[in-house]
């Protein structure tokens, strides 16, 4: 880290803060708890999985309805970095208070979960327009990929901790219940999170903003009407936006849903923990290596390389019938995954004016919420009708293939 700056050092360790969050209580530990508990409630697999399907569904789209007027709020200056304080302790907080609620009350432990993942949302939507504050243009891919190269290995470490906790209660090893280790595990990652973000708290500040006004929230609703009519004058913004809301479905998509659709696969708990965990640690590498190669070859061919890999994901998890096929498709998203992320957010970051990057990166938030919306929706309405998750997954291949044919349309600015 000792050619990073101050802040951009501290801008890529909130990664590290809070993709614990995403690891633990998104994709494995609470994902399990809940299915287990809605099992002894008597619930089908397919039947749980929808509905924590729809759960993420609508706290996504309260956040993709927010971010726009947020975002564009906080461009003024000073506010920017408020809004980021707020929704990260919020989702601090209600990860914490999940320590608290039982398995039984199944019901108590998705409103929870659907306030925590709103702070972890909305803290994220401010986070991402930080990067124009703590970096050049030409450090930006790097930068972001490092972010999430060192949140795939930030993450690793507490949910090595949690899975050791679940698995030492499973045996009988420690005098707890799986339960409580789980909820053990929870308070982990609220403390986890809070603690490694204390450094962009402290170092982070907004470089880019526009002077105050006496009513900002009136004037910043006339800049989004203002910003949303003259759309034309960002071509190129747009049209990324456009293939963004498509592509970025699939990958949010496989992310959420990965554990519950391991589950009915028949995979046990600590085997999809173990996968999980290798995953994270695949993905770190080739983070940084999308970084380096959309530096030499270009950040457009790394997208393309990355949205075909999660055709072949896709395509692949239909004819999935065993816990090998599972690995492998794990490892396949493990390629991408973080990398895709990585050179959309610093693409999209170097297309925006600095000034309204708040504004803007409310529009990012908006289309990618919007979209994490629709693919869980997707794969819940497609479980149900037809029984197996894998027609689900199936069915978020043609948003890639659409997500592939738009970004061909944006105009090269690199």
């Amino acid at each position: 880290m000792k050619k990073w700056s101050r802040e951009e050092t501290s801008w890529i360790f909130y990664d590290w803060a809070t993709t614990v969050f995403s690891v633990v209580m998104m994709t494995a530990l609470l994902p399990i708890y809940f299915k287990s508990a809605a099992a002894e409630a008597g619930m089908s697999g397919p039947e749980s999985t929808a509905i924590w399907g729809y759960v993420n569904s609508f706290a996504t789209l309260i956040i993709a309805l927010l971010a726009p007027i947020l975002g564009t709020i906080a461009d003024f200056r000073g506010y920017k970095k408020r809004f980021f304080t707020v929704f990260f302790f919020l989702g601090v907080l209600f990860t914490a208070l999940l320590a608290l609620i039982p398995a039984s009350q199944w019901t108590a432990v998705l409103v929870f979960y659907f306030i925590a993942l709103i702070g972890s949302a909305g803290a994220n939507v401010f986070y991402n327009a930080f990067l124009v504050d703590v970096t050049s243009n030409g450090r930006m891919h790097q930068v972001s990929a490092r972010g999430f190269a060192l949140g795939y290995i930030g993450g690793s470490i507490p949910f090595i901790f949690c899975i050791a906790l679940v698995m030492l209660a499973q045996n009988g090893r420690i005098p707890m219940t799986v339960g409580a280790a789980s909820r053990l595990s929870f308070a982990v990652t609220a403390l986890w999170w809070g603690l490694f973000t204390i450094p962009f708290l402290k170092n982070v500040r907004q470089r880019y903003f526009i002077e105050r006004v006496s009513r900002p929230v009136t004037a910043s609703f006339r800049r989004l009407f203002h910003t949303i009519q003259s759309v034309k004058s960002y071509p190129a913004v747009f049209l990324f936006l456009l293939a963004y809301f498509f592509y970025i479905d699939g990958v949010g998509t496989v992310i959420t849903m990965s554990t519950s659709f391991g589950t009915d696969l028949g995979i046990g708990a600590a085997q999809l923990l173990l996968i999980l965990l290798v995953t994270q640690w695949v993905a770190a590498p080739f983070a940084v290596l999308y970084g380096r190669l959309s530096e030499r070859l270009g950040a457009k061919k790394m997208l393309y390389a990355g949205i075909a890999v999660y055709i072949v994901v896709c395509a692949y998890a239909y004819f999935m019938k065993t816990a090998l096929d599972f690995w492998i498709l794990a490892m396949l998203v493990a390629t991408s995954q973080g990398g895709i992320q990585a050179i959309s957010r610093s693409y999209f970051a170097r297309l925006v004016p600095k000034e309204s990057a708040n504004e803007f990166f409310g529009f990012y938030s908006i289309f990618g919420k919007f979209s994490t919306v629709l693919g869980p929706l997707l794969l819940a309405a497609a479980t149900q009708l037809s029984g197996r998750t894998n027609v689900g997954v199936l069915s978020v291949t043609i948003l890639f293939i659409i997500g592939a044919l738009i970004l061909r349309k944006v105009p090269d600015h690199e």
